[in-house]
């Protein structure tokens, strides 16, 4: 029931049966002047896209929310609350799987259960003319009961790997919460904290990527984050290249 799904204190529930998005209603909402702190949830989604406007496959049973932020950061800053939301997801899947099955982080915005996407992050902003963000949307697509096939990553769900039991409204409340307490440690002590708590987590870290940009395409060994977030990969001639947004394929030997 809705009713049972508690928030920490700053953050307010906006509950939908059937919608196009919830960042898309998360990015209304802000324009009309909603608070920090509004969270949107979804029990299906029409229109549910990931990055780069890739469609979120969007059945009723799985998770599909929107966290409304003001944080009042320069769009790169503000964009390191994509490793709190991680982070977030990571802390409330670790009471419902094995030690065996702890989540891993696939850089930029997927969260890992045995190699297998179970979730993704969606940021979307607005700016304002002093630079700031005028506000910044964290939409999260959490595979409950179900997960799409023929991706380009493949994908698993909550039941697939053996969690039957998992309730998407405790979910939710356990995803917020969590987030709350990254989201506070990233206004006392800035990036480092949650590049550790997610370099701790990341998969595949000192193996062979391929990182898809646009019109490009690098391939190297994953070396890690830098001080912001963005991805480091050491190249085949002994050079190091920081990359600030791309798509991230796993190369096996």
């Amino acid at each position: 029931m809705d009713r049972d799904v508690v928030l920490p204190a700053g953050y307010w529930l906006v509950v939908h049966e059937t919608i196009d998005s919830t960042n898309a209603e998360a990015a209304r909402l802000a324009q009309q002047g909603a608070a920090d702190g509004t969270v949107i949830w979804a029990r299906h989604q029409t229109a549910g896209r990931g990055r780069h406007g890739r469609r979120w496959q969007s059945p009723e049973g799985n998770l599909y929310c929107s966290l409304l932020l003001r944080p009042e950061a320069p769009p790169a800053k503000a964009a390191q609350l994509s490793l709190a939301a991680a982070l977030a997801l990571g802390d409330a899947l670790d009471d419902l799987l094995p030690a065996a099955s702890r989540p891993a982080f696939k850089w930029p915005n997927d969260v890992l259960i045995g190699g297998r996407k179970v979730a993704g992050i969606l940021l979307e902003s607005s700016g304002s003319h002093d630079g700031c963000l005028d506000w910044l949307v964290v939409g999260c697509g959490l595979n409950v009961r179900h997960f799409p096939e023929g991706t380009d990553h493949p994908a698993t769900s909550l039941h697939a790997a053996g969690v039957a039991n998992a309730v998407v409204g405790d979910l939710l409340a356990a995803f917020v919460h969590a987030f709350a307490g990254w989201r506070a440690r990233w206004q006392r002590s800035g990036p480092g904290p949650l590049r550790e708590g997610w370099l701790a987590r990341a998969a595949h870290i000192g193996g062979e990527i391929a990182v898809r940009l646009p019109g490009d395409e690098l391939r190297g060994r994953f070396a890690g984050l830098d001080a912001a977030g963005a991805l480091l990969v050491d190249l085949p001639d002994g050079s190091r290249r920081t990359v600030s947004a791309g798509d991230v394929f796993f190369q096996r030997g």
